[in-house]
């Protein structure tokens, strides 16, 4: 199995939890409305990326996550300019519209969302660096586009776990993408992302995990109360304080969330073997 395609025990039914009361049905609809209305901006302006400054891509990021009724909570340093590899463990795709809130960035998806209608157009306008999870031959070429980002002095987005979990466990970061960084000699910025219901218990109406699908996910986001987002912007990783992959990868790995919920799906040993391996 290739390095970019690990998978995660996370299914909709085992792991995401409705986090009742729910909103109103109007209230849902105008949610999404709002949502697709920015997205549809996005669309519109994407030719002209290039000359939007940072902040206001950020902003307008911030502005999907808030329409579709969740609160934005971002914490922590500011991220350096320059050549930069941000890393997140990964919950949902708010997570994607998060980080650009924290810093504009080129990408990394699978090339299954390039195929996607509207997102994967405006995810390749915006830069997206395409990954080919199956096709392990293709990996030393990826982590060389990479780095080669890196080194104009691009900033690059990743999601070292490779899949989504759901927020109340969590996979280990693959070593891979970090490679690049240290080929490029380029900082690592890591952000821990987390999900919370309104009584502050870690909620999982966002998770997009399994073979849950993205307009099942929309509706359940829009229809959940009370969700907020924390973003926590960690200390940056200079280049050169870990000599290898494998110790920066580690560095970067946020830590373990909070043992306050576990199902059976996850606690056998075949799936915690699968885990680790």
């Amino acid at each position: 199995m290739s390095g970019w395609l690990p998978t995660a025990p996370c299914t909709p039914d085992a792991c995401v939890e409705p986090d009742p009361p729910a909103a109103a049905v109007p209230r849902a609809v105008l949610r999404l409305t709002a949502v697709a209305a920015l997205v549809l901006a996005g669309v519109v302006l994407s030719p002209f990326r290039g000359r939007i400054p940072a902040g206001w891509v950020a902003r307008w990021c911030r502005w999907i996550v808030r329409a579709v009724g969740v609160r934005v909570r971002i914490t922590g340093t500011v991220p350096p300019a320059g050549g930069l590899l941000l890393v997140a463990n990964h919950v949902s795709w708010l997570d994607i519209p998060l980080l650009t809130a924290v810093r504009p960035a080129r990408m990394l998806a699978k090339t299954e969302v390039g195929q996607w209608p509207v997102a994967g157009a405006l995810a390749a306008r915006g830069g997206a660096l395409f990954i080919e999870r199956d096709r392990l031959r293709a990996l030393p070429g990826t982590v060389a586009r990479i780095a080669g980002a890196l080194r104009a002095g691009t900033a690059v987005t990743a999601f070292p776990e490779g899949s989504t979990w759901c927020g109340r466990a969590h996979g280990r970061f693959r070593r891979a993408v970090f490679q690049a960084a240290l080929d490029a000699g380029v900082p690592v910025q890591p952000v821990s992302l987390r999900y919370r219901r309104q009584d502050g218990r870690p909620g999982t109406a966002a998770a997009f995990v399994g073979e849950d699908s993205l307009p099942a996910s929309l509706w359940r986001v829009a229809r959940a109360r009370g969700l907020v987002a924390e973003v926590e912007v960690r200390p940056v990783i200079p280049p050169g304080v870990h000599p290898d992959r494998r110790s920066l990868a580690r560095a970067a790995q946020p830590a373990a969330p909070e043992p306050a919920w576990t199902h059976a799906a996850l606690v056998t040993a075949g799936e915690r073997a699968a885990v680790n391996a």
